[in-house]
């Protein structure tokens, strides 16, 4: 039987992290499946998921804990697939704005008052077109059930928009 693990990695960003874990996750008998992986701060950071056999998964994770001697610090989890109920929806949802705190805070206040699970969210600073501003721009995957409203949701969104002074779109 075979078992997911999702792991989170940081450490100093250098040559050949990627090179090591991938070593290490496929000599312990591991399969990479996804990952998601950045320069953030000169930190290297990501967070993946990987299939290995039940019986090798304890092997894995105490080999990924020992790359930390290399500097690299490895969070490993075991995952369940949780069942989704009912029919459900997807969408996605766009922002762009001159950058703020409290943006991320009010976006997913508003997607979680209505049972709105963020899936994928991805976040950065860029200089903006026109002007040397820096924008903030934000894309998520969202599920939700499919009774959901999105007419309201549209209006919601709209409000808090006009109050952070971003524009949202939302594309299903």
């Amino acid at each position: 039987m075979m078992t997911s693990l999702v792991l989170t990695v940081i450490g100093p960003d250098k040559p050949g992290l990627v090179e090591v874990l991938a070593e290490t996750i496929t000599g312990k008998g591991g399969n990479w499946l996804e990952s998601g992986m950045s320069r953030l701060a000169g930190k290297f950071a990501g967070i993946l998921i990987v299939e290995v056999a039940e019986e090798d998964a304890t092997a894995l994770i105490n080999a990924l804990t020992n790359l930390e001697g290399q500097g690299l610090k490895v969070t490993a989890e075991r995952s369940d697939t949780p069942e989704l109920s009912g029919s459900t929806q997807a969408f996605t949802l766009e922002l762009v704005g001159h950058d703020k705190p409290g943006i991320v805070r009010d976006i997913s206040s508003a997607l979680a008052k209505r049972h709105i699970n963020v899936e994928r969210l991805s976040t950065e600073l860029v200089s903006g077109s026109m002007s040397a501003e820096l924008l903030f721009k934000a894309e998520a995957e969202l599920l939700a059930s499919s009774d959901l409203d999105l007419d309201e949701l549209q209006e919601a969104l709209e409000a808090i928009a006009s109050d952070l002074m971003v524009d949202i779109s939302l594309n299903s």
